[in-house]
């Protein structure tokens, strides 16, 4: 049992470490020995958990995204009301992200790399799945709750209007002027402000 509690406390050692290291240099400038010194452990253990620097960034990416995807699948598809899945997804992207900065761009630097790993990814449960979303989407557009959208436009506004703040932050921070301190005020309110825009364009007034 110590030996199988020693080994998750060095592989979840090695992946923090390899985050940082890969969030700071990318896939090609980072290096193991790098990553190592980062661990606080020697080459050749690392080499024995992960025998190559892509398995090791694959794992990295592959833990990092499933921290996500599981809680937007949720909201996809539980009985709320769409205007109720935007608030929630909104919201809890925001939130998760703030905590997770590194992942926006740690996503889409593995998927320019390697595209084909998306599909790797979307054999785990927790892919979000958009079925529901879409069955949804078309009963509150029928019933003239909605404005006529296309499901899959809808889902591409709130990803693209929620994602941008964090893949464009020093871009946004210089047009907008913003230090730090009221860049992540800025953040905050994008929890409220995006879910209303998006809702307040599909709500049939």
């Amino acid at each position: 049992m110590k030996n199988t509690d020693n080994k998750e406390t060095t592989e979840h050692q090695i992946l923090e470490a390899a985050k940082v290291v890969f969030q700071a240099k990318g896939m090609e400038g980072a290096r193991m020995q790098e990553i190592a010194d980062q661990a606080g452990i020697n080459k050749a253990m690392l080499h024995y958990y992960y025998r190559s620097k892509e398995k090791l960034f694959e794992a990295v990416f592959k833990s990092a995204f499933l921290l996500l995807a599981p809680q937007l699948n949720a909201i996809l598809n539980d009985d709320s009301s769409i205007e109720d899945k935007i608030k929630n997804f909104t919201f809890n992207y925001v939130t998760f992200m703030m905590k997770h900065p590194y992942l926006p761009n740690f996503i889409f630097q593995e998927l320019n790399r390697k595209e084909d790993f998306i599909q790797l990814l979307k054999q785990n449960t927790g892919f979000p799945k958009l079925e529901k979303f879409k069955s949804k989407l078309d009963s509150e557009i029928s019933r003239g709750i909605l404005n006529p959208i296309e499901a899959d436009q809808l889902f591409v506004n709130i990803i693209a209007l929620n994602i941008f703040p964090f893949l464009g932050k020093p871009l946004i921070k210089a047009f907008a002027n913003k230090d730090d301190k009221t860049y992540k005020d800025f953040l905050e309110s994008r929890k409220t402000e995006v879910a209303n825009f998006i809702i307040n364009s599909i709500k049939r007034q």
